[in-house]
């Protein structure tokens, strides 16, 4: 099926505006109902997704492979060490190409700017399913997650607790373009670079060194492990660092009676986040990992078909 429409990406979450967003969330949910209700629906039908990754991965491999599936299309798993793009191919080289043979990429690599020049050569829409920088398909998994339990989340109050990484980072994003604020606490060693914050992101941002004053009066409190992929030598000096920093019913506490607990997964019980926290009533993080097969079904259906 041939498509008119301008190539677009989605490689931060800042590449949509709040009106698009508010259109993916009632598709996410419009979704989610006809695979609960288990109804066909193929606006993908004979399209080809492409899965370049660098870095390893369950659900987001999970997540796109059986949502294409779900559209109708067919997707293709790549991984780097397995193709020319692990023996030194160009990039801007492999973006020509692969572009010319599928519908709609998705890579999941290192640095953001591998993702970006991907995408300025390529002639299909590609998908940022992680980088060192952002991860805007969880976070958009996780508002959705939100806005399945407790509505829209303007104005509300997202405790982020912990590592300076890429979800941070995408909360942030998110909160300048949804308008709700973001409370942060990290170790002093591990605080965000200013230079990647937005000269509005102070309107939404509020830092905090003791995490229980970060989580007091939030509606949603969330985490993820201390070490990222990519940090593993700095493993066991982060794991002093960030002892302070469980999230356990000590935070959860102080946060307002009706608070969420996410986490993006895998979790470290003990290290990050307690057992009695993830495990407990205020978690929802399984609905957050099967929301990320539901938000990218409509991401996708967003960047060939365009609103329906």
């Amino acid at each position: 099926m041939a498509s008119n429409l301008a190539v677009r990406h989605y490689l931060q979450f800042t590449d949509f505006s709040a009106d698009e967003y508010a259109y993916l969330l009632e598709r996410s949910a419009f979704l989610k109902a006809k695979f609960k209700r288990y109804e066909t629906w193929h606006p993908l039908h004979d399209r080809t997704l492409a899965m370049i990754f660098e870095k390893n991965s369950t659900r987001t491999r999970l997540s796109f492979e059986a949502g294409i599936h779900q559209l109708g299309g067919h997707a293709v798993f790549l991984n780097t060490k397995d193709t020319q793009l692990g023996r030194g191919e160009p990039v801007e080289d492999a973006a020509q190409v692969i572009s010319r043979m599928t519908d709609i990429i998705m890579i999941r690599t290192f640095g953001q700017d591998i993702i970006e020049r991907f995408a300025a050569h390529s002639r299909v829409p590609v998908i940022n399913g992680l980088t060192n920088e952002y991860h805007p398909c969880q976070v958009l998994a996780d508002i959705f997650t939100y806005v399945e339990h407790r509505d829209s989340i303007k104005g509300k109050t997202v405790a982020w607790v912990g590592d300076a990484n890429n979800m941070a980072y995408t909360w942030i994003q998110a909160a300048e373009i949804l308008d709700f604020k973001v409370h942060f606490s990290a170790p002093s060693t591990y605080q965000l670079d200013q230079k990647m914050l937005s000269p509005n992101a102070k309107k939404h941002l509020t830092i905090f060194e003791n995490p229980i004053d970060a989580c007091r009066g939030a509606d949603l409190v969330t985490t993820d492990v201390w070490t990222s992929m990519g940090y593993e030598a700095e493993n066991q000096i982060r794991l002093k660092a960030f002892k302070g920093w469980m999230v356990n019913d000590d935070l959860m506490t102080v946060a307002n009676s009706g608070a969420l607990f996410m986490h993006c997964l895998p979790a470290h019980r003990g290290e990050e986040v307690s057992a009695s926290v993830i495990d407990g009533p205020q978690s929802v993080v399984w609905d957050e990992a099967e929301n990320r097969l539901h938000v990218q079904k409509a991401l996708m259906e967003f960047l060939l078909c365009g609103k329906l």
